[in-house]
């Protein structure tokens, strides 16, 4: 097999890498506030089911998660409920990340310090313009190095799609290795981590100058 038709293949499967990592990071990031709202919400029973959704999310392995998505509605008896793989692994890492990336909005909110919100009020401004003209641009310069991380892990946990047999990169690879009994695709593979994942740290640290504009 040649080096051309192996790049090939796992251009193939590194199209299904990107869909999973830009489909979640579209679907987290606004689940991941809308989670975040619910788990600082004043009303203490939506927030104590918010925190403990978080923990049991954050506790678990995310190839877990991915199996569980996939073959729960058959284990419940509800066959006609399972998803495509492909969309269960897409549903499973949103779910996930969005849990992480909660923590990471509430842990920027509470960083500001509680004498802007008070000066904020002394000048009459609402709740809502003291979020949105005062804290809100604080909190994106805050949050936007964690995020990166936890960005850049996204790329990364691609792979585990595997586990229920969707072809992304490294499943594209396994496949050449068992099919043609080629070893060097595996380590090829890298190379395409290595590019997507530097492009990726290229974006991310635009967007971190772009926000050196505000020293807060």
């Amino acid at each position: 097999m040649s080096f051309l038709e192996v790049t090939a293949q796992l251009a193939d499967g590194f199209l299904m890498t990107l869909l999973i990592f830009g489909v979640t990071l579209v679907g987290a990031i606004p689940l991941g506030l809308l989670i975040m709202f619910g788990s600082t919400s004043r009303f203490q029973p939506v927030k104590w089911l918010f925190k403990i959704f978080v923990w049991i999310i954050r506790g678990t392995p995310l190839m877990l998660q991915i199996i569980l998505v996939f073959y729960g509605p058959g284990l419940l008896g509800k066959p006609e409920w399972t998803m495509d793989r492909p969309v269960a692994v897409i549903v499973a890492f949103i779910i996930n990340y969005a849990c992480y990336f909660s923590e990471i909005y509430r842990g920027g909110i509470e960083s500001i310090p509680k004498g802007q919100y008070e000066a904020g009020q002394v000048l009459g401004m609402s709740k809502a313009q003291i979020f949105f003209k005062v804290v809100l641009f604080q909190v994106v310069k805050r949050i936007v190095p964690p995020m990166g991380n936890e960005i850049i892990t996204l790329v990364k946990d691609t792979s585990l799609a595997r586990v229920i047999t969707v072809v992304e990169l490294v499943k594209a690879a396994e496949n050449i290795v068992s099919l043609k009994s080629l070893i060097w695709p595996l380590f090829y593979v890298g190379a395409f981590y290595l590019l997507f994942t530097g492009i990726v740290t290229i974006m991310l640290n635009f967007i971190e100058k772009k926000m050196n504009y505000y020293q807060g």
